[in-house]
């Protein structure tokens, strides 16, 4: 996997091999920073990845001018592969890693207020609408921020449900859905 664009375009960082990881792929996530170039300016602002994985997301962001990255990840060799991918791309000053799950973290009071979260799911975990109703009720999000959310075409009928939304965007089996809490 690389990074798309920025100081860090065209380094790789290691996915690690395991079911509970489903990288966003290269074009997905170029469509979906494409698109958030021009919603937002990245330089400096901070950047929250709920179900980082790799970190790819959070580490595309901060390639593209993000000055502080959060990453939320659960399991201990995906943990650690986020590390190492961290550590080789030598940003850890502008990068925090929790060692739990994105439904803990995001249940916590007195966070930092973010720009912009980006939360990649494993398709079927469906965790992600208590989430997003923690980010919006602990207000994790500044006032003009920007959740987007990646989720499965399969998943659609039930999200489109518990979301109160239909996606805004469509990328091969992938959707994308937008929330500005404001």
């Amino acid at each position: 996997m690389r990074i798309i664009a920025g100081k860090f375009k065209g380094r790789t960082i290691k996915v690690p091999k395991s079911k509970l990881v489903r990288p966003t792929t290269d074009k997905n996530k170029e469509s979906i920073f494409n698109y958030l170039v021009n919603k937002i300016n990245f330089d400096n602002i901070k950047v929250c990845d709920f179900y980082a994985g790799s970190g790819s997301l959070g580490l595309e962001a901060l390639s593209r001018g993000a000055g502080e990255v959060h990453f939320i990840e659960k399991n201990f060799q995906i943990y650690k592969n986020l590390l190492q991918n961290i550590e080789s791309l030598d940003v850890p000053e502008w990068t925090k890693v929790f060692k739990m799950s994105s439904l803990k973290f995001s249940s916590l009071e007195d966070h930092i207020k973010y720009d912009l979260i980006i939360a990649d799911p494993p398709f079927f975990k469906d965790d992600i609408y208590q989430v997003v109703e923690n980010i919006k009720t602990n207000r994790l999000l500044l006032e003009d921020g920007i959740l987007i959310i990646e989720r499965s075409i399969q998943t659609e009928e039930a999200d489109t449900e518990n979301f109160g939304q239909k996606p805004f965007k469509k990328l091969g089996d992938s959707l994308i859905y937008e929330f500005n809490f404001s």
